[in-house]
C-alpha cells in the first residue's frame, strides 16, 4: 500500500505562490488516484483538487479553480499542488490523500490513504 508525505506548506503574505509536495513509497503509484484536501480549524475536509491516474485530467474545488494547478510525476512518485494568488481564506493544514477506486473523487471518505498534512498560513 501506499504512503504519503506532504512538505512545501509554510507562512507566507497573500498574494504570493506556494508549491505542496505529496511524496509516494510503497505500493504501484500509477495505480492511485491522488487528491489534496485542505481542513481549516473547526471545519470539515474539503477537497481542493484531484488528478487521475496518468496525470492527464484534474479537477479543482470551486475557490481555488483558476489559482491553483494539480500535476503529478509518476516517475518520481510525486504530486504537486501549486497555489497561487492565495488569500488568507486560503490558511488550513492540507492534506494529500490516494485511492485506487475509479475516478477522482471529491469526498474525503472515498480516500483509503492520508499523508499527515502541512500548514499554509497566508496573512493579509
Amino acid at each position: 500500500q501506499v504512503q504519503l508525505v506532504e512538505s512545501g506548506g509554510g507562512l507566507v503574505q497573500a498574494g504570493v505562490s506556494l508549491r505542496l509536495s505529496c511524496a509516494a513509497s510503497g505500493g504501484t503509484f500509477n495505480w492511485y488516484i491522488v487528491a489534496w484536501f485542505q481542513q481549516a480549524p473547526g471545519k470539515e475536509r474539503e477537497f481542493v483538487a484531484g488528478v487521475d491516474r496518468t496525470g492527464s485530467t484534474q479537477y479543482y474545488g470551486d475557490s481555488v479553480k483558476g489559482r491553483f494547478v494539480i500535476s503529478r510525476d509518476n516517475a518520481e512518485r510525486v504530486v504537486y499542488l501549486q497555489m497561487n494568488s492565495l488569500k488568507p481564506e486560503d490558511t488550513a493544514v492540507y492534506y494529500c490523500a490516494a485511492h485506487q477506486d475509479i475516478g477522482v473523487m471529491r469526498s474525503a471518505t472515498s480516500y483509503d490513504y492520508w499523508g499527515r498534512g502541512t500548514q499554509v498560513t497566508v496573512s493579509s
